[in-house]
């Protein structure tokens, strides 16, 4: 299926649905995780502790994912496999909270996870399951994904009830507040909220749905990190800002805590509106990171002094040598056009030098979808995505790779004369998620990728998912 088929379907069911009328629930202030759970009898999940309001959740999810052989010309180092291969992931998560201080929250999200990702997780830009990144093997590995404190400083506003769910003990707040939140925690908690595309346990579950994909945000390889970050809500309008710890090494595990010589800023600033009283928001996102990295343009110059030994070599490794600076922009926005139907977009731009720090290898994405919910069916518990994206690589990261450059993710060199046929990598993705029982959602995934790893040699690849999330 092209490109041009993917928007023709999404235009279809666009028109079809128009007819109906809530798009999924997004996260709470400043953490975003989704859900959909509701309380539970015999099981409550809100009290009290020494005299303190405190709160538990909980989720697990599996996903197994699988898919063909694909047509391949040639394969190198970090070539996506080409046979027919299985990945799965497992996780599960405790939420813990306690509200120390009328208005000072403190949380904590002990995770394991287990699974064994496509090719060690290399060969694509966009990688197909959001949890992939955490696993390390079949090995269940427990660690900490967030243990961080939240004080919210209230003004003059309107009161605005927040629900008690992960990580938000029910409160009561102004909409015009400041909110602080220092510690443990991901940034993408924070930052590029969607009600439609975020978190893989229970939306789409590529990378690029996750958030920007272009979007180099400051992370250990699962995801989480170290720092700071502040929110100023004014009423319709949220300014964010946060230094975060970037990673010793690229995508590596442990964490520079030298955070004036090492580090990822972003900013953002969202307007939220209603069209018709229906939700909807603008915003944008800018971010700046800081930290030894390797320079494309000197990669390539490396590898062609002695090209006869260095290439299919991941020569950035040679060059990694001072502290560079990577910049981004992005903006996001999202209209729900029913009660059961919304749209959003996303398009981010990096500047493309230097190598990847913290996510993964694309340095300009654009993605857009829709989510619906079933009550046009009767189900409305039920919900159906749809999204399509295009990822891109600047004029130097394809220049090395070109050259006979492999990258931490990337890397189809075979031979010189063999390198990567760049073109635009382009994915579509469509699940369904059925509730089970209370609580319990199965799903099917389906996502197809066309020119993988921006290698038209390639492909197409079509993998298919299973999901199975419980919370509560």
């Amino acid at each position: 299926m092209t490109h041009k088929s993917y928007l023709l379907l999404l235009s279809l069911l666009a028109a079809f649905y128009s007819t109906t009328a809530l798009a999924q629930k997004a996260g709470s202030g400043a953490d975003q995780v989704e859900t959909f759970a509701a309380p539970i009898a015999g099981l409550p999940t809100e009290g009290s502790l020494w005299g303190m309001p405190v709160n538990l959740h909980g989720q697990t999810t599996y996903i197994n994912q699988r898919y063909n052989n694909f047509t391949s010309s040639y394969s190198g180092q970090n070539s996506l496999d080409s046979l027919k291969s299985m990945s799965y992931t497992w996780s599960g998560t405790l939420f813990f909270g306690a509200r120390i201080a009328p208005n000072t929250d403190i949380y904590f999200n002990p995770e394991v996870v287990s699974g064994v990702p496509f090719s060690d997780l290399a060969g694509l830009g966009g990688f197909t399951n959001g949890e992939a990144t955490k696993a390390n093997g079949a090995q269940a590995k427990f660690y900490s994904a967030r243990a961080f404190v939240r004080q919210t400083i209230n003004q003059e506003g309107n009161k605005v009830v927040l629900e008690n769910e992960a990580n938000q003990i029910t409160q009561t707040v102004s909409s015009n507040r400041v909110v602080l939140t220092g510690g443990q925690f991901s940034t993408l908690d924070i930052f590029d909220d969607s009600r439609y595309a975020k978190d893989p346990r229970i939306q789409f579950m590529n990378w690029g749905n996750m958030t920007y994909l272009a979007y180099d945000y400051a992370a250990d390889a699962r995801g989480y990190s170290w720092g700071l970050a502040g929110e100023w809500y004014l009423d319709n309008w949220v300014m964010r800002a946060s230094r975060m710890l970037a990673p010793k090494s690229p995508n590596g595990r442990d964490l520079n805590w030298q955070i004036f010589n090492a580090y990822g800023d972003q900013v953002e600033v969202e307007r939220q509106h209603n069209i018709a009283e229906l939700p909807g928001k603008i915003s944008v996102l800018a971010y700046r990171n800081n930290m030894i990295l390797a320079r494309f343009q000197d990669a390539t110059n490396y590898i062609n002094q002695d090209p006869a030994t260095r290439q299919g070599t991941q020569a950035i490794n040679n060059v990694r040598s001072s502290n560079q600076i990577k910049t981004g922009i992005g903006i996001n926005a999202e209209q729900a056009l029913t009660k059961d139907l919304g749209i959003y977009g996303r398009a981010f731009t990096s500047d493309g030098h230097t190598e990847t720090m913290s996510f993964t290898e694309a340095d300009n994405s654009v993605s857009i979808g829709m989510g619906i919910n079933g009550t046009q069916w009767k189900r409305p518990d039920d919900t159906i995505g749809i999204s399509m994206m295009q990822n891109g690589l600047s004029s130097y990261r394809r220049g090395y790779l070109q050259a006979g450059g492999v990258s931490y993710f990337i890397g189809d060199y075979a031979s010189p004369s063999q390198t990567i046929s760049y073109s635009p990598e382009r994915i579509g993705e469509v699940y369904y998620n059925a509730t089970v029982i209370k609580n319990v959602l199965a799903g099917l995934n389906f996502q197809h990728i066309i020119n993988p790893a921006y290698n038209s040699a390639r492909g197409p690849v079509n993998i298919l998912s299973f999901r199975i999330h419980a919370e509560f």
